[in-house]
């Protein structure tokens, strides 16, 4: 586990963002503890069941969640074009740059809060206490054992260790659609600059990358050795262990003699139009608090609560150093991020 941080777990799939929209559109929402709306009002981009963890806090506060879902930029914009009569009380995202974009576009508002920076790592909530990290997820190599040797492996830059010719023909990558492809571009940028990552990124090409739609695919194609190695987030992994306890897959830790292992966060901020700001801070410091591990549930995510212990699955991946997280990078170089992608042709 990272060597500040630990772990929790989610849960099941949630119901697709199109039929949630169907049945909480106007002022309905997708209640768990009914159809009335509830006491607080979150608006979440993680795609995850989070029913047992916020059953349990209604259980312990009798105050009642009620969600709607959708991925990062819908939420947002509906957001904003709601404004001040926006009901939401809560916005949970994944990404750090999605949490940093809420910010600037000022749909958060600072929470001031002694639970919520002695359960939080500073370098995981923001400087203006406007959204707070939750969970933790690396993205991190994953290799076939009988292919490859871990010690082939660049352990100083070994995102940017996979453009050596060794490699050709035998790395699948994400889409660069994806937040997680974006993210990692972003953080390449901001470690080594545009020119240097634009070689990066082109190196992965040139060793014929074969790029997929998701990290079960990856993790999939890497286990039957379609492709010895793929860049995937460690839940993933975590996730097809607990069905396949076989899986011919092992986890190398990223650049552990450099700048660590790329990690992002998931997190969230109480809305600027909330109605009840003190409700929703309540739930807050209970997700970063005592509700750590159930909010996590099954997903095996590591927490960014050091005094929360990671579940048994990830506890055996054993310690590793993350690269820091700067949301502002994350989200400020996004643009350029995917635009060097696009430059290169990586789809």
């Amino acid at each position: 586990m990272p060597r500040s941080p630990r772990v929790r777990r989610p849960a099941l799939l949630l119901a697709s963002t199109l039929a949630l929209s169907a049945t909480v559109s106007g002022c309905g929402f997708l209640g768990i503890g009914g159809d009335e709306p509830g006491d607080i009002q979150v608006y979440s981009a993680r795609h995850y069941d989070l029913e047992d963890a916020f059953v349990e806090f209604e259980e312990e506060t009798g105050l009642k969640v009620d969600f709607i879902f959708g991925d990062d930029a819908e939420l947002l914009e509906r957001l904003k074009s709601e404004g001040d009569e926006s009901p939401a009380d809560m916005f949970v995202t994944v990404d750090a740059g999605n949490l940093w974009n809420a910010e600037e576009q000022g749909v958060l508002q600072p929470v001031d809060s002694q639970v919520l920076k002695d359960s939080i790592p500073a370098e995981y909530r923001d400087p203006g206490n406007e959204w707070f990290g939750l969970a933790l997820r690396a993205r991190t190599i994953a290799y076939n054992p009988d292919n490859v040797d871990p010690a082939d492996f660049d352990t100083e830059d070994t995102y940017a260790g996979l453009t050596d010719p060794k490699w050709k023909g035998r790395l699948c990558m994400r889409d660069s659609t994806e937040a997680y492809t974006q993210s990692l571009v972003a953080s390449l940028i901001d470690l080594h600059g545009r020119e240097r990552t634009k070689e990066i990124v082109q190196g992965w090409l040139d060793n014929d990358v074969d790029i997929m739609s998701n990290d079960i695919e990856l993790l999939e194609a890497v286990d039957a050795g379609t492709c010895d190695v793929a860049i995937v987030n460690h839940y993933y992994y975590a996730r097809e262990l607990d069905e396949k306890p076989d899986l011919n897959v092992k986890l190398f830790w990223a650049s552990q003699d450099g700048a660590g292992t790329h990690v992002n966060i998931s997190g969230a901020g109480i809305t600027e139009s909330s109605d009840a700001p003190k409700k929703a801070q309540r739930l807050l410091e209970w997700l970063a608090s005592d509700g750590q591990k159930a909010f996590v549930g099954g997903n095996h995510e590591y927490p960014v609560n050091p005094d929360v212990a990671p579940d048994d699955v990830i506890a055996g991946f054993g310690d590793f150093t993350p690269m820091p997280v700067d949301a502002k990078a994350y989200g400020s170089l996004n643009p350029e991020a995917t635009e060097l992608l696009a430059e290169v042709g990586y789809e």
